[in-house]
């Protein structure tokens, strides 16, 4: 995907998350935002390189899950 598109997906997948964390732990936006990003997956997610952002949100709540848990993230391989 080129830089153009990547940046114009970015803010949607990362607002999702953002949602999903929020809804699913039942945190303020900025704790959410916050725990998000400084995490790996955050990190992960922001280079297109990794194709992270071709998960699905479900999938990356999960992913965040288990390195909040863990202190670990693993990705699957794609």
């Amino acid at each position: 995907m080129d830089k153009v598109k990547f940046e114009a997906l970015f803010p949607v997948i990362v607002s999702r998350l953002l949602q999903k964390i929020i809804d699913q732990r039942n945190i303020s936006h900025e704790e959410a935002f916050l725990r998000l990003y400084s995490s790996n997956l955050y990190n992960a997610l922001d280079s297109e390189e990794t194709k992270v952002w071709h998960y699905s949100v479900e999938k990356l709540f999960l992913l965040f899950e288990e390195e909040t848990l863990t202190g670990n993230l693993e990705l699957p391989e794609y």
